[in-house]
């Protein structure tokens, strides 16, 4: 529940269930009392409609909480981060690294690092496709050492230079729920 949107839909069907409710950050809502099977029921099948999931998992909240943390980090800020993406990650959540990058490991099958660097990948992609910005100044957006650095992740990543990814004609990008 990062995007604008995604608050807006699970607003409205907890409006229209009548349930009190706190919406807080990085996608949680807390119900002010227990849900009973047929409410819950009923909201399940309004987010599904709406392409999102209702979970009650430990596990698989702090994994969307892990994502929506990067997600936003990567997408949403003009700049990354200067600091550790770890110590930047442990204090949004204020939990240690260490356990949860085991878990998302655990679940995801990739490491943080992992997921990051795909993030980064598909917001150079962006910005290259904007055209507005060249690669050195998308490199220290991005928070990148060296142009080097970036193109030789781009194409690890991509199989493609950006430079070459830059020419396409037909230029797709991965949903960001794909990635």
């Amino acid at each position: 529940m990062v995007s604008i949107r995604c608050k807006m839909v699970v607003k409205e069907a907890l409006d229209k269930l009548g349930l009190h409710y706190v919406i807080l950050e990085l996608g949680t809502v807390e119900i002010m009392k227990d849900l009973t099977v047929v409410q819950r029921e009923k909201l399940h099948k309004m987010l599904l409609m709406s392409g999102l999931e209702l979970m009650d998992d430990k596990k698989a909240m702090l994994i969307e909480k892990i994502k929506n943390v990067v997600i936003e980090m990567v997408h949403y800020t003009d700049e990354l981060p200067k600091v550790n993406y770890s110590d930047y990650i442990s204090e949004k959540l204020g939990l240690d690294y260490t356990h949860i990058s085991k878990i998302f490991s655990e679940v995801k099958g990739i490491n943080i690092e992992q997921f990051i660097i795909a993030h980064k990948i598909e917001r150079v992609k962006e910005l290259l496709l904007y055209n507005e910005l060249n690669l050195t100044q998308i490199s220290y957006i991005m928070n990148y050492s060296s142009v080097s650095h970036l193109s030789k992740q781009f194409k690890k990543v991509t199989g493609l230079t950006p430079s070459f990814f830059k020419q396409l004609k037909d230029k797709k990008r991965i949903a960001l729920e794909n990635v």
